[in-house]
């Protein structure tokens, strides 16, 4: 039996997701670990980079769960709450400009910037880093830090220097003097699966500007090479204060546009600045599970 499933598509800087209302529609029977590469399939399914389910939450305003294009499920993703809390919003599945919504990485807050009743802009809190090796999680001694450890990586055991940041979700940062040189599809696998990292990693490499601005490749475990990173922006700002490369507040160029990213010396709190957008809204046939 096939029931119709509505969505809409967003993206956040190109990192493109499948927006599902799971209040007004049951989805109860639909296991999205086995739908979302399905869905996610650019020639057979919608499209995407991942798929964002928007529920009813006992513990905030509102729930998030994600899915990668793979079926894995990340604890954040700073992109797809921006795309979430303007689908929310503009959805009338909240009436607030500023509310907090429940995902895996804990409560997060976004803050919508309006302008003639449409969302124009999401400043959002992501909280506080977690730099704690155990934490992030990675083998090893526990140590409070990870800056600039060198790490072997890739069939020829290459040494790259990174320094480790959780947003809920893990990152290992890397900062180049050239990313034109840099072969994403070739190294970024063996990043995410490098045993240092039993939940595998999402993986930055980042040519330095100025101490205010700096320029980024992303991948990402479970989707690969995306053309934005919301956690990963945020990452990366942090990283390059612990490495004493950047101030705590800089432009973060990724290949889908900017995002501004601060981290709060005040509170310890990330704070990430950006757009979202909708591209379409639709329907698909979905067969209920036998």
């Amino acid at each position: 039996m096939k029931h119709k499933l509505h969505f809409t598509k967003m993206h956040g800087l190109g990192n493109d997701f499948i927006v599902i209302d799971a209040i007004n529609q049951r989805v109860e029977t639909l296991d999205f670990t086995y739908l979302a590469a399905l869905l996610c399939d650019r020639h057979l399914g919608i499209g995407g980079d991942g798929v964002i389910l928007v529920l009813e939450s006992e513990t905030a305003d509102l729930k998030m769960r994600i899915f990668n294009a793979d079926g894995s499920e990340p604890e954040m993703c700073g992109n797809g709450i921006r795309c979430f809390a303007k689908f929310a919003y503009e959805n009338t599945l909240i009436e607030k400009e500023v509310f907090s919504v429940e995902t895996l990485a804990g409560n997060i807050v976004p803050a919508l910037v309006i302008k003639s009743g449409r969302v124009e802009a999401i400043e959002v809190d992501m909280g506080e880093p977690i730099l704690a090796r155990q934490r992030i999680p990675m083998s090893g001694a526990p140590i409070d830090q990870v800056v600039r450890e060198p790490l072997q990586v890739g069939p020829l055991g290459s040494t790259y220097e990174i320094t480790c940041v959780s947003m809920g979700n893990p990152h290992a940062v890397v900062f180049v003097d050239d990313l034109s040189q840099i072969d994403l599809t070739d190294i970024g696998p063996h990043f995410e699966w490098h045993p240092a990292f039993p939940q595998r990693i999402n993986t930055e490499f980042v040519e330095v500007a100025s101490r205010s601005e700096a320029s980024l490749k992303v991948w990402e475990r479970g989707s690969g090479e995306t053309l934005a990173c919301g956690t990963g922006a945020c990452a990366t700002l942090v990283a390059g204060v612990l490495a004493d490369k950047l101030d705590r507040k800089a432009l973060i160029h990724l290949p889908g546009g900017d995002l501004f990213i601060e981290w709060q010396s005040s509170n310890n709190h990330v704070i990430m600045t950006g757009p979202a957008m909708t591209v379409f809204a639709g329907e698909i046939d979905i067969a209920d599970p036998q």
